[in-house]
């Protein structure tokens, strides 16, 4: 059985979540400057739809046979049969230039969707029209910043065991060296605690963390919700997006409880192994997503 604290980190974190795309809005517009070649033939959809998005929407199922990165002024549009994609709010999905390995990334989602589109198969779509609808947004930034700072007083990485051996060892493996980057890195002091039950973080150390917060762009700011939420650490996800932790460092830090438990009463085959590995798969793409090209992967 999980420690009492996780249920409480679990539900704490479980409560809000990244949107996640749930429609499509896609308008014709043509001139390829880059292809992403789709080598796959969607099914034939039966039955009328008004439009490509209600069909999609109506049949979860590929209807478009071509999948392309166009070039669009300064930006980047992943196309399908010439129509941009959109996000939820219908805002067109573009990406600076800069982030080719992003609309790659997107291009290949869909060009995978060979018959019924799955949703949770669309991380990169999903984190990057996060971005774009959610991040843009001034009032939606500062309340996306408040709620993870809060983060802060039940962060997976303060509250610390000495129940076995193996937790000590893994706490000290994982979490040791996250405490001296953030005090080091950021002047700030963190408090470790044994109880989950009215702790907070020094104010000081509020402020400065947030004032960080403020000073990123809608990219880093998506990046950082997700990987948050994914961890239920707010210490752990910020050294993901400075880069001094890679995504497998980081599912390991997150993994720290469940770990400690597997090496006492091993793995339960199915179940902590895709619960491990569905942790690195949003960590790595959030990760991917700070990627400014191809080149950075």
């Amino acid at each position: 059985m999980l420690p009492l604290r996780r249920h409480v980190l679990s539900h704490i974190a479980n409560r809000a979540g990244p949107s996640f795309l749930h429609r499509l809005n896609l308008p014709n517009q043509s001139l390829t400057a880059l292809r992403w070649q789709s080598t796959t033939s969607p099914p034939v959809n039966e039955g009328p739809a008004v439009t490509q998005t209600n069909r999609a929407e109506a049949t979860m199922k590929r209807f478009w046979k071509k999948v392309d990165i166009e070039k669009r002024g300064d930006s980047l549009a992943v196309t399908l049969d010439t129509r941009p994609l959109k996000t939820p709010s219908g805002t067109p999905l573009f990406v600076p230039s800069s982030k080719d390995l992003l609309a790659t990334l997107i291009a290949a989602e869909w060009d995978h969707q060979t018959t019924l589109i799955k949703p949770h198969a669309l991380p990169m779509t999903s984190l990057a029209s996060r971005a774009i609808d959610g991040m843009s947004d001034a009032s939606t930034r500062a309340e996306v910043q408040e709620t993870l700072l809060n983060y802060l007083d039940t962060d997976t990485i303060c509250f610390w065991e000495d129940s076995t051996p193996q937790l000590e060892r893994l706490q000290a493996e994982h979490w040791d060296p996250l405490f001296e980057w953030v005090e080091k890195t950021f002047a700030v002091q963190l408090s470790k605690n044994t109880s989950i039950l009215f702790n907070e973080q020094p104010r000081d150390t509020r402020v400065k963390l947030g004032n960080v917060l403020k000073n990123f762009d809608q990219w880093q700011m998506a990046a950082m919700e997700r990987a948050t939420y994914t961890t239920k650490s707010f210490i752990i996800a910020l050294a993901l997006v400075f880069r001094s932790l890679t995504p497998e460092q980081a599912a390991l830090a997150a993994s720290v409880e469940v770990k400690s438990q597997i090496e006492r009463w091993g793995e339960v085959e199915d179940t902590h192994d895709v619960d491990y590995h569905d942790v690195r798969r949003h960590l790595s793409s959030a990760a991917l997503l700070l990627c400014n090209s191809s080149k950075d992967a």
